[in-house]
């Protein structure tokens, strides 16, 4: 694994003329280098403590999680041109295991995806001698676009990292691309293996061929587009292996002072890559509009993940931040083969957003459909308040209720978390 991401690494750096100070060139300095590298980075401190409480029809008890991340962030800036991020985290269970982490056996409570352990959550050197270039070598976080395709799932405790190379650059001040080669992705349900017998939807890390492509060009802040090419090939979960070729406008419009239209739409097209069982080919739409007036936001969406009538043929994300789509309930994440239902998703939402006495707020209703039939998938009703004091410290309360009807079965969610940062 780390053979290929040195090899794809030396091969961008021979392609784009960056070239390595030889051993011979820095020994004298290198001392004093690493000393002012030290002396000058960042270092940061975090904690976040959360508890999860989940009433879920099919489970006699409840769950009921407490658990603390604590992160440690060191960068330093080896030179100008050169530095380095080093990130651990560490999650630890506050009192007895109430629920079921996906490790500790405690299968007659419902899920809670939060494992204790330690783990290296990103370990990378970055280099930017080259003009309007950055090279990421190494474990590192890769949020592409709205997350809706590659991103971290930060919502979990432990964050879903790839062990990588990438490049991004700025052509000019309005058209920007950029390429990575993922050799593994560190999935939230890490760092301990899964035991035997564990369900394969939550193994720690899936070994992986993927490549990712995507541009964007901003017209001007009432039209931007992103286009992406995404060919994830999992050596170990050929289920999720798909090839994804896609584009997202996005636009606000200023009315007047104060008043704001926004608007998105987005159209993909998948089909299977690699080893996959399946033979199919799907469709991703989403169309949203949205009006702001003096920090009150509401908005409407329409997003399609089409399926079809047999199993695997669905749309499929397995490396998007989930959590951020189709509720908070998250019922629609897994622990299934592809996530999506086989007979996709329609997902009608409508969201409230606010701000008052310092304090931010979002409500927002969900209505789900499949796609390929007539089923019904059920409602949500989701809601939170967040708020920041004291430079360093911050509050949140959620919740999610999701009502099934003829899918899965009625769950709530609630969610108290407080986070310190320095």
């Amino acid at each position: 694994m780390l053979n290929r991401i040195a090899n794809a690494a030396l091969a961008l750096m021979v392609v784009f003329g960056i070239t390595v100070p030889t051993a011979q060139s820095f020994a004298d300095p290198f001392t004093d280098s690493i000393a002012k590298a030290i002396e000058d980075g960042t270092i940061k401190l975090g904690f976040r403590y959360r508890y999860e409480f989940v009433d879920q029809d099919s489970f006699d008890d409840d769950a009921h999680a407490n658990t603390l991340r604590t992160r440690l962030i060191f960068a330093p800036q080896i030179t100008d041109d050169w530095g380095f991020l080093l990130n651990f985290d560490d999650v630890r269970r506050i009192g007895s295991a109430k629920f079921n982490d996906t490790r500790n056996g405690k299968t007659d409570r419902p899920l809670v995806a939060d494992p204790k352990g330690t783990d290296l959550n990103q370990m990378a050197i970055k280099y930017t001698g080259w003009e309007n270039a950055t090279v990421v070598l190494g474990r590192q976080a890769m949020p592409r676009g709205n997350l809706r395709f590659v991103g971290g799932v930060e919502w979990r405790q432990n964050e879903q990292t790839y062990d990588s190379v990438s490049i991004a650059y700025d052509f000019n001040s309005k058209l920007s691309g950029y390429y990575a080669y993922i050799a593994q992705v560190n999935r939230i349900f890490g760092p301990d293996s899964l035991p035997a017998g564990g369900n394969p939807a939550f193994r720690e890390d899936l070994d992986s061929s993927i490549h990712l492509l995507d541009a964007k060009y901003d017209f001007a802040p009432e039209a931007k587009l992103m286009g992406y090419a995404y060919f994830m090939d999992f050596d170990d979960a050929d289920a999720l292996s798909n090839l994804t070729l896609g584009a997202r406008l996005t636009g606000d419009i200023a009315l007047q002072e104060g008043l704001k239209l926004s608007y998105a739409g987005e159209f993909a097209y998948q089909e299977d890559h690699g080893d996959n069982p399946v033979s199919y080919d799907a469709n991703y739409y989403l169309v949203e509009g949205g009006i702001n007036w003096t920090g009150i936001g509401i908005k409407l969406s329409y997003e399609v993940l089409e399926g079809g009538n047999a199993s695997g043929t669905a749309f499929r994300t397995p490396l998007a931040t989930l959590h951020k789509w189709q509720g908070w309930a998250d019922k629609f994440i897994g622990p299934s083969t592809t996530g999506t239902p086989a007979s996709g998703i329609e997902d009608l939402y409508l969201t409230l957003t606010g701000k008052a006495f310092g304090a931010k707020f979002n409500l927002t209703y969900h209505d789900f459909d499949a796609e390929a039939n007539s089923g019904d998938l059920g409602s949500e009703f989701d809601a939170s308040a967040s708020y920041a004091f004291l430079d360093h410290y911050s509050v949140l309360f959620k919740l999610a209720s999701f009502d099934a009807d003829d899918f899965s079965d009625d769950t709530t969610k609630f969610w108290l978390m407080l986070t310190a940062t320095f």
